[in-house]
């Protein structure tokens, strides 16, 4: 009996050893599991390594490509845009959320691309007919209810690189056929600068690709120089306030994350979703004349260089594939210009201008109305590419807004048609005025990026967007507000048609412009000079040594590695030529004096110009958000965006939910590491039974 009693505990011991080495190593599998698939980088669930890159690169980079319903209501009663503005923002929410699925579930659409149908297309379509009918009947019961928008509601997914003007369009030509042009957005193939559609995924997992990248100094001349006349400047900052939010108060006004993408706001501090044309007129301004409170803004400029802003976990920001540092201007311009046909005639107050389109990567390019360029060099631009500037260069950023007003209207249903774009000739549509055209010029102190390694040497840079557009640089646009008072904007009228150039401090007596003078007292080069202009002598001492950002630890405002060329710079595609009556006028850009800069964090401890305890929140900062009205048709999907903490990996944190298929994929150790713990207990059990 002896023997026996000896060995009945050495097995009992035995058997409670494996079980909690069961257990303990189930535990271990399931905890490894859940912090890998939470530490997924990238939006929307997808990383920024090799493997996840590569069904980026399987899946195409697909986008979704729907009609665009609110540039087709050009007829919508007083009565009915809230309701219908409302709507057309849940269109917009439905769009990102089947976008965000598309790319959760890459994986699942590389074996199987008809999947799409049914998991992200099918549903949508039936989402956005539901919306459609809502907005039928809000313009029915103000007036004739329109009969047949559900042709409206299905939508297209496609590679990105084959949507309208995408980056296998063909090359588009240059020259001085640019001015009065919307511009094709021309491309050059999928594997320019060592990667193509191949790689350059950007930060948020949703683009820029290394084809949306041009060298500046392989574009030929191509800016006509701008007609001699009054100029109007007025200096509000570069947005060193740090207002941002991702509401649109023109498309989409009291719907919270209404532009699914971040804004920089100069003038008017009250830009919120929720601000009326009273809480405009009473708010401050950021404008040196305190005369000009109205609104000028534009998507951030972002650095995809793995740093968190504060709205890394937010709507609008890297919940939406906006992710990266958000770049301050070092300059910003901002100039009303006359018409070479005549004089200009007042605004009228409160009058909204969108210029460009947010949406032109699936649109098509007829809208698109931003220019890229490099300081030295802007008698080139560029309309569907970010430009590689030499070293010593600065990236430069301009709109030219419309110029013609239909004499009625401040806004209009489809926030397009009050207002339009003279001809090559600077004469207006018929039954249009010419009004003071308004041109901004914004500079970036940002290098080229390194292309051949995804932008891992120096980081990509682009502009927000909707997660759908893949933060083309074509679908850039700006917004403008008209908030100044009557006897200011008397005065820039009165600068304008008396050929003097005016600004600041000057008390409108301004300086007489002299024939052939560019406005704002800077010559352009002719479009046909061939030899590239030299950079101004007064930004090359601003160009601080750089050292390469770390992954660990990010500087506020990264520095410019000296003498770094990009790699394999893609070739240039000059933009394509368009009916010239109905698209924008690109005139050259120019530098008026005293234009408002940025010291590059000269005097705030290397910030860059941005004090970071106003670095954007998250979300917009609307009052009473929680009683914001909600657009999404789901609602869980929306909380888990809003709760999702940034991760330690300091890359956007993946939110939502992917399929059944790709979730039990993703899951599957975490499973069998249950199972070895749940066996590892009954052992355990039985281990206690056998001792006693």
């Amino acid at each position: 009996m002896e023997p026996n009693r000896r060995r009945r505990p050495t097995g009992a011991r035995r058997v409670t050893l494996a079980a909690v080495a069961l257990i303990l190593g189930g535990g271990g599998l399931v905890a490894a599991n859940v912090y890998a698939s939470a530490s997924e980088g990238g939006w929307g669930g997808q990383g920024s390594g090799d493997a996840t890159n590569a069904s980026l690169r399987s899946a195409g980079m697909a986008t979704v490509d729907c009609p665009d319903v609110g540039a087709q209501l050009t007829d919508v009663p007083e009565a009915a845009r809230a309701d219908v503005d409302r709507e057309l923002a849940r269109l917009d929410q439905q769009i990102a959320e089947a976008y965000q699925r598309l790319q959760q579930s890459a994986d699942a659409l590389r074996q199987d691309p008809n999947a799409a149908d049914n998991s992200v297309m099918n549903p949508l379509k039936d989402k956005r007919t539901a919306t459609l009918g809502r907005i039928a009947d809000a313009i029915g019961r103000a007036g004739n209810r329109p009969d047949q928008l559900d042709q409206f509601a299905p939508c297209t997914l496609r590679p990105a690189e084959a949507a309208p003007g995408g980056e296998s369009a063909a090359p588009s030509q240059g020259g001085d056929q640019n001015q009065g042009q919307g511009q094709q957005q021309g491309g050059q193939g999928q594997e320019q600068g060592g990667q193509g559609q191949n790689g350059g995924t950007g930060q948020g997992g949703n683009g820029p690709v290394a084809a949306d990248y041009a060298a500046i100094d392989s574009v030929q001349p191509n800016a006509p120089k701008a007609p001699p006349g009054g100029t109007f400047r007025t200096e509000c900052g570069v947005n060193e306030n740090g207002l941002f939010n991702s509401d649109n108060v023109i498309v989409a006004p009291g719907v919270s994350n209404g532009a699914h993408h971040f804004h920089d706001y100069v003038g008017n501090q009250s830009n919120t979703a929720f601000a009326s044309d009273q809480d405009l007129a009473a708010a401050k301004t950021s404008c040196a004349d305190q005369g000009d409170k109205s609104t000028y803004y534009w998507p951030v400029l972002r650095l995809q260089n793995g740093k968190q802003e504060r709205d890394a976990g937010a709507p609008g920001g890297g919940t939406e594939g906006n992710a990266g540092q958000i770049v301050t201007p070092k300059e910003v311009t901002l100039t009303f210009v006359g018409s070479p046909s005549g004089q200009v005639t007042e605004m009228p107050r409160l009058l909204r201008i969108i210029t460009g389109d947010a949406k032109a990567f699936v649109n098509g390019p007829a809208n698109a109305n931003a220019s890229w360029s490099c300081t030295g060099f802007e008698d080139r631009q560029l309309k569907d590419k970010y430009p590689l500037c030499p070293s010593g260069s600065d990236v430069v950023r301009s709109f030219h807004f419309q110029s013609c007003w239909d004499g009625r209207n401040a806004d209009s249903a489809n926030h397009r048609t009050h207002v339009a774009f003279a001809d090559a000739q600077g004469n207006c549509p018929e039954g249009f005025k010419a009004i003071p055209q308004l041109v901004q010029r914004i500079v970036y102190d940002v290098d080229a990026p390194s292309l051949a390694d995804g932008g891992k040497g120096t980081p990509l840079f682009a502009v927000d967007s909707f997660p759908e557009q893949q933060h083309k640089p074509v679908t850039d646009h700006g917004d403008f507000i008209n908030v100044f008072d009557e006897n200011l904007m008397r005065t820039m009228v009165d600068c304008i048609n008396s050929g003097r150039q005016c600004g600041p401090g000057d008390d409108g007596k301004g300086a007489t412009a002299g024939p052939g003078e560019e406005p704002g007292g800077q010559d352009t080069a002719e479009p046909g000079a061939t030899a590239a202009p030299e950079k101004p002598a007064e930004t090359s001492p601003e160009k601080p040594a750089q050292s390469q950002p770390e992954k660990t630890e990010q500087p506020e405002q990264p520095g410019k590695p000296a003498e770094t060329a990009p790699a394999q710079q893609p070739a240039q595609s000059n933009p394509a030529q368009s009916n010239p009556v109905e698209a924008p006028r690109v005139d050259a850009t120019f530098a008026p004096p005293n234009t408002t800069k940025n010291d590059g964090g000269k005097n705030d401890g290397g910030k860059g110009g941005r004090d970071e305890s106003t670095a954007p929140a998250a979300p917009a900062t609307a009052p009473a958000t929680s009683a914001a009205p909600q657009v999404s048709d789901s609602a869980p999907a929306q909380a888990a965006a809003v709760t999702t903490p940034p991760p330690a990996n300091l890359e956007p944190q993946a939110v939502g939910n992917g399929g059944l298929a790709e979730t039990g994929a993703n899951l599957w150790p975490a499973a069998l590491g249950v199972l070895l713990a749940a066996s590892g207990l009954v052992m355990l059990l039985r281990a206690r039974r056998l001792r006693y």
